[in-house]
């Protein structure tokens, strides 16, 4: 079987079947279809095949014109049918990894998925991890499930598995899925082999790893070097602010040194699907071990109690202004997680939004990546809203406008000149000379 489905990889004759078809697996089919492969995309969500059947797309980054394009040449076929499983020779999982409501790794989509997977499982078919989760996952929460459903099959033997963590960077025009470096760990020295062989052909570079857990742990470690450098830089956003320092103009001085600093920016709390998750799984990974880890625990503690520092310094600003938070018309200008994206997922624009209606507060949103106000699993009773024009009359009407996702579209000295009061979390204002005096930092 490996040698067989090594021939498949290196001719370029192998299907990918990628699951779960969102802002990690629309790109990697991409890659791959890229690479010469074809493609099979999976996803339980009927309404985002449908739409891709019909040529249309709905992420940003990922062009209308490129999907008709490969669905009409047949190098991706969209479906919801996992009874197709068995058509792909290698099947890459990209679903979502979230926490449940104590902050514990809630694997329901992996484990449903593996089940689907196993349920159809193929002898000669590799399997690969994408998702984010903590070390440990792939060896001993998929592969009992593959073994119980069929227990005949050996792995390693009639089918292979391995774990290479996404390492997306959306927004970024730097770095594409492709051209990104990509880890792979194997279950065996065989699934190894034909996982780094398959990526190989897509990726710019690939780096193999001695096991599945290193390659889980290592992503863990990437994004929660971010979250904790994050957490001090938004404490220290705090510390200044009492001070009377600018913290955005002291990062900037200290970046000035080249050599043991790497800048990091505050802002009103952490965003996107890995971030502000991928610690937590780590920290729950210890605790299973018997240990602790306060660090990770208090930098996340820090990064969650940013909205609520935000909120306070919105209603401290109309204070001074002779107004009460209470009644007040407030815009908050973004709501996707990081500039330039239209990935609202974990965005701290959705807890601003509901602590200020929960005060009371009349409010509206912009973005120009977002037009709907899309339906988050952790903010059920969010109201529809509607993006709103950001005319001169429309600023002009509003008590505050919060800036919470500093994208490059929007025209700062526009907003400044016709806003009465900026709450600028993010320093998107900072380089307007005009009407300054309007501008607070958060």
């Amino acid at each position: 079987m490996k040698d067989k489905l090594a021939k498949l990889i290196q001719n370029k004759t192998a299907k990918v079947g990628i699951v779960g078809l969102g802002y990690v697996g629309l790109p990697l089919i991409r890659a791959f279809i890229n690479a010469g492969f074809k493609t099979i995309g999976y996803d339980i969500d009927a309404d985002k095949v449908k739409k891709l059947k019909a040529g249309k797309s709905y992420i940003e980054h990922i062009s209308a014109d490129w999907i008709k394009t490969c669905v009409k040449n047949g190098t991706f076929e969209p479906t919801a049918d996992m009874s197709r499983l068995p058509e792909a020779d290698a099947l890459i999982i990209c679903v979502p990894t979230p926490l449940n409501e104590s902050r514990d790794p809630d694997l329901y989509y992996v484990e449903s998925t593996t089940e689907a997977i196993a349920e159809h499982l193929r002898p000669g078919q590799l399997i690969s991890l994408e998702s984010t989760t903590y070390p440990g996952t792939t060896r001993d929460v998929m592969i009992p499930i593959l073994q119980k459903h069929k227990p005949k099959l050996t792995v390693g033997k009639d089918y292979f598995v391995a774990y290479s963590p996404e390492r997306e960077d959306p927004g970024n025009i730097n770095f594409t899925a492709d051209g990104i470096p990509k880890l792979v760990g194997g279950y065996d020295a065989a699934s190894s082999k034909l996982a780094v062989a398959l990526y190989s052909h897509a990726i710019v570079k690939v780096i193999p790893v001695s096991s599945c857990e290193v390659a889980e742990a290592a992503k863990c470690v990437e994004n929660t070097y971010r979250c904790v450098n994050i957490a001090m830089v938004n404490e220290l956003k705090v510390v200044f602010d009492r001070l009377g320092i600018d913290v955005w103009e002291v990062i900037d001085a200290a970046k000035t040194k080249p050599f043991g600093f790497q800048a990091f920016y505050p802002g009103p709390g952490l965003g996107g699907h890995c971030i502000p998750i991928d610690p937590f799984y780590l920290s729950w990974c210890a605790r299973k071990a018997g240990l602790t880890t306060r660090f990770i625990e208090l930098a996340g503690e820090v990064n969650t109690g940013m909205p609520l520092y935000v909120i306070r310094r919105v209603a401290d600003a109309l204070n001074t202004a002779a107004k009460p938070l209470k009644g007040s018309k407030i815009c908050v200008l973004g709501v996707a997680y990081k500039k330039d994206v239209d990935d609202p997922r974990e965005s701290p624009s959705f807890e601003l939004i509901e602590r200020l209606l929960a005060k009371g507060a009349v409010v509206t949103y912009n973005d120009p990546h977002i037009p709907h106000l899309p339906k988050m699993r952790h903010y059920p009773k969010m109201p529809v809203m509607n993006s709103q024009e950001l005319t001169a009359e429309f600023l002009s009407s509003q008590d505050c406008v919060l800036i919470a996702t500093d994208h490059t579209k929007y025209d700062y000295e526009f907003i400044v000149k016709h806003s009465k009061l900026i709450v600028d979390s993010r320093n998107a204002a900072g380089k307007v000379k005009t009407g300054r005096s309007k501008i607070v930092k958060a």
